[in-house]
């Protein structure tokens, strides 16, 4: 094993101030997003090359290709989400409908010892959530800035991945020593990122499979049959490929919608979901472990100290810097 030369240690610590940087500052949004899109220019650029393009050809005609495809992207699933949102029997219009009259109607359902506790109808709930949004009327705006500062930093993310991967073959003049380190750590973070983000799809179809199997197969053997199933299964694909937030959002409304059928069945809901949250741990664990390969219970450990240092942002950074590292480490043979 070589020593490291001194450029390299000082790319090590930059890269690691970096990444610290990135969940201090609330920038890892911006960080996926620039590498989703050089990671995609760059799988596309491979395809083409094969095809006899030039590489400076390739990098660009992909990255238009990724552009058109994610503008492309983009318009269907905002009218995909308008249609889910209008105009069908299945939408999500209806679907939050169904929760409201859900609530509203809840009551009859709860037990005794529950009715002291929850709202008695929509009324009162209304009452509550009005009085609710005044206490936090600050909070909620603070909320609505930080979204569309999280989509400037998506946006800006993804321009400056597709400036870098062009500038990474039209180099203006050739790199130093530093730089080229600093480009090395760089490879190994966009391998890292890209293995962990195959195996995430493949988490959200297993949940939505086991969500699925659920809904559809287990409630109605016991006479349980929801509305708005097919909403719920896709909702529940959606939204589970952002970790760990994705899960909540989508039990939430399945258990909701499961109090139009009874607390019980709601209970139920509840327990069977709460299973596949804590599950969801091991299973981020087992594939995306198996994709950098690392033990899970390395994994496991990594995700439960990244939450634990900066919550949920570190739980979704945890196996991308976990891969990251031990790519780092096996380059030196260290591991």
């Amino acid at each position: 094993m070589t020593q490291p030369t001194r450029y390299e240690l000082a790319a090590w610590i930059l890269a690691g101030l970096a990444l610290f940087g990135v969940l201090h500052l609330g920038l890892l949004a911006a960080l996926l997003a620039g590498l989703l899109v050089f990671e995609l220019v760059d799988i596309a650029a491979a395809k083409l090359a094969t095809l006899g393009v030039s590489r400076v050809n390739a990098k660009i005609a992909a990255l238009a290709v990724v552009a058109v495809v994610t503008i492309t992207a983009v318009t269907l699933a905002m009218l995909g989400l308008f249609t889910m949102l209008v105009g069908r029997s299945d939408s999500v219009e209806v679907l939050l409908r169904k929760m409201a009259d859900v609530i509203d109607t809840a009551s009859m359902h709860y037990p005794d010892w529950t009715r002291s506790y929850l709202p008695a109808n929509a009324e009162e709930l209304d009452t509550m959530a009005s009085a609710w949004l005044r206490t936090h009327a600050s909070d909620l705006q603070a909320a609505g800035t930080s979204f569309g500062r999280t989509l400037l930093h998506i946006l800006v993310g993804m321009i400056v991945g597709g400036i870098a991967v062009v500038g990474k073959v039209t180099p203006d003049r050739p790199l130093g020593p530093l730089a080229r380190s600093l480009a090395d750590r760089g490879v190994h973070l966009g391998t890292a990122f890209r293995r962990v983000v195959f195996a995430q799809v493949r988490i959200s179809a297993l949940n939505t499979t086991l969500t699925a199997i659920y809904l559809v197969g287990v409630l109605p053997l016991v006479g349980i049959h929801l509305p708005l199933t097919k909403t719920m299964i896709a909702l529940t694909f959606i939204v589970g490929l952002l970790p760990v937030i994705g899960n909540l959002i989508s039990n939430t409304v399945i258990v909701v919608v499961s109090l139009s059928a009874s607390v019980y069945a709601a209970l139920g809901s509840l327990l069977f979901l709460i299973l596949i949250h804590k599950l969801e741990y091991f299973v981020n664990a087992r594939i995306i472990g198996h994709r950098i390969k690392a033990r899970a219970w390395e994994l496991l450990v990594a995700m439960l100290v990244m939450d634990a240092a900066f919550g949920i942002p570190g739980v979704i950074a945890a196996p991308i810097y976990y891969a990251y590292l031990k790519d780092e480490l096996a380059s030196r043979h260290l591991i």
